[in-house]
């Protein structure tokens, strides 16, 4: 019963210590705009669609997508909507992505038993133009959560939309342009002049971004979306 008593005694004053830490950066909350950087990496992909009956026409045993890792970079700006919990962020952003579609064919050959295997690496350097709404936890001590709702428009720099097709050595093509809805969360650690945070977002294509071209390699799909969980380290001030 006293190690209960202490124990409470001590809880209590833990809870009371904690209450009464100083804040760092007290100031952060009142300003209208806030100015900082984003570092982070992703990991990119297809919401893949095939064509009905594609063993039947093209032999496809199976199409399956993979992730892959990225990275990104950007420049953050958060606007203060009326209330220290309602903002809303932009953060202009360089990302490099890559994505992997595997294919598994039928060896036309029949007296061989070894499929065919076909691997098409799609890469990305985008810029991404994210426009999010972060509603934030009251500010505890120096510790705060959020969670992020929005969308974003990306423009493909490295897409081959426009280049002709190389039958030889066939690849798959992409649109440059994208649309894509976003949902994230993060947390919040305020230092004595600038706050650190860190985050994951989920972002999911609205637009098929696939090309068709008729080509070994695309006559299986009928639709690709782009997908990205995205991991960040932001700082502001």
């Amino acid at each position: 019963m006293k190690i209960v008593l202490l124990f409470c005694i001590g809880l209590s004053f833990s809870s009371y210590a904690q209450k009464e830490k100083s804040k760092n950066y007290r100031k952060f909350d009142d300003k209208l705009l806030h100015f900082g950087f984003m570092l982070g990496g992703n990991t990119a992909d297809f919401t893949a669609y095939q064509k009905l009956n594609t063993f039947e026409l093209y032999g496809l045993k199976s199409l399956e997508n993979k992730s892959a890792a990225g990275g990104q970079v950007g420049i953050v700006t958060t606007l203060k909507v009326g209330t220290p919990v309602v903002r809303l962020r932009f953060i202009p952003t360089l990302s490099f992505q890559e994505r992997i579609l595997q294919y598994t064919f039928v060896n036309p050959d029949t007296t061989s038993s070894v499929d065919i295997f076909n691997e098409e690496r799609v890469n990305s350097t985008n810029l991404d133009f994210p426009l999010m709404w972060q509603f934030r936890t009251i500010r505890h001590n120096n510790f705060a959560s959020y969670v992020l709702l929005g969308g974003q428009y990306s423009l493909d720099l490295q897409s081959q939309e426009d280049a002709s097709q190389d039958f030889i050595d066939p690849f798959i093509k992409i649109k440059r342009h994208d649309f894509q809805a976003q949902l994230g969360l993060g947390v919040e650690f305020f230092a004595p002049y600038f706050k650190f945070g860190m985050e994951v977002k989920y972002s999911h294509g609205l637009i098929n971004s696939f090309i068709q071209d008729n080509t070994p390699s695309s006559d299986p799909v009928q639709k690709l979306y782009n997908k990205v969980w995205w991991f960040s380290i932001i700082f502001e001030g």
